[in-house]
């Protein structure tokens, strides 16, 4: 069965009212918010369902581009696709905070911004959810497949980048001028049981060797 919707970090954001207006009026208006959950469909951007305290009020389906850090007009103003870079890719979706880089510092290459500094929050990904259904989808072809990195920049706006787009540093491991990127987009499905002569139906052994190791 198709996953469609994860929970989030319980993130205190403010939500653009011009959003809670379908984009009618509202505008430079703020409203307090707490993310809940994600959803994911494949060809749109992830819709984020917020918890507006003030109204006793869940409000579902709002693009990244509809939440800032702070209430105020972001300086720059990035539009949504220079927020999300590639849409949905699966129904399946999961939300991990990569503990690892949780505290290191992030910048993100936008499409049109140039360079934008921020933090992480956590991560989101793609994947077939279903074995049932047919899978149309590219989330778990190792060359199409993307991580959904979501940050809050410094500007005030929040993003979901893919890794190819950031850089991230840290004070202890990373040196003052790190090399430039000269990697291959990974296209090998990787598997280690077919195409090698170990066969172990015949036996019933708990400590088996293979014919190399006999």
């Amino acid at each position: 069965m198709s996953e469609l919707i994860c929970n989030l970090p319980a993130q205190k954001v403010y939500v653009r009212k011009e959003y809670l207006r379908d984009l009618e009026d509202g505008f430079g208006e703020f409203v307090d918010g707490v993310w809940v959950t994600c959803k994911s469909i494949p060809g749109r951007a992830f819709y984020f369902e917020t918890y507006l305290p003030q109204y006793g009020a869940l409000f579902d389906k709002l693009p990244i581009s509809a939440f800032v850090s702070r209430p105020e007009v972001p300086n720059p103003d990035l539009p949504l696709n220079n927020l999300q870079f590639w849409n949905c890719m699966d129904y399946g979706i999961v939300a991990v905070h990569k503990q690892f880089i949780g505290s290191m510092d992030f910048e993100v290459l936008t499409r049109d911004f140039g360079i934008q500094k921020g933090v992480y929050v956590a991560t989101l990904d793609n994947y077939h959810a279903d074995v049932n259904a047919i899978d149309y989808s590219t989330a778990e072809t190792p060359d199409e497949h993307k991580s959904f990195n979501l940050l809050e920049l410094y500007n005030g706006q929040y993003c979901v980048y893919p890794n190819n787009r950031m850089r991230v540093y840290d004070n202890s491991l990373t040196p003052d001028k790190p090399l430039q990127p000269d990697f291959k987009v990974s296209t090998i499905e990787y598997q280690v049981e077919n195409g090698n002569n170990t066969r172990l139906g015949d036996t019933n052994e708990y400590f088996w060797k293979t014919k190399k190791e006999k």
